[in-house]
């Protein structure tokens, strides 16, 4: 099935963009939640019209996401974990932590975002990287380190 995006969809493309997906996908998702449109003649006509308006959205939300990314480079995310051994974790740092953490510090993130390859496992500095925008993923520091025990 050939549908026209109608806003940005990390996983097909950017907003005005052509584009072959399973018929089920575009007619059980994509054209139900209005985010794309089947491509037909008079569809591809009314959307070169709003092309002009998806370019400048399109420019607004890099522009936006380099901006993020400016400010999210220098972030430095720490968060306490109970150890097992010397550096081995009890349980592990997931995208959740991650992004709990970041709340906490006012930056808030969707959890898919985070891009963590697998969750951490042991006590260190580990760099991360967020995916802002297409193209755009700067990386931030997470620190583990040891959660104080109580003293019986």
């Amino acid at each position: 099935m050939r549908v026209i995006l109608k806003e940005t969809i990390d996983t097909l493309g950017i907003a005005g963009t052509e584009c072959d997906v399973a018929a089920g996908y575009g007619r059980n998702y994509l054209l139900p939640q209005s985010k794309a449109i089947l491509a037909t003649p008079q569809n591809r006509k009314v959307m070169e019209q709003a092309k002009a308006k998806l370019e400048l959205q399109i420019a607004k939300e890099r522009k936006l996401a380099e901006e993020m990314a400016d400010k999210i480079k220098t972030v430095v995310c720490t968060i306490k974990a109970k150890v097992h051994e010397d550096v081995r974790l009890y349980g592990s740092v997931t995208t959740h932590d991650i992004k709990e953490a970041l709340n906490k510090q006012d930056i808030t993130l969707e959890r898919r975002a985070i891009l963590l390859a697998e969750p951490i496992k042991e006590i260190g500095e580990y760099k991360v990287p967020i995916r802002l925008y297409k193209d755009v993923e700067p990386e931030i520091t997470v620190n583990v380190i040891e959660e104080e025990k109580e003293e019986k």
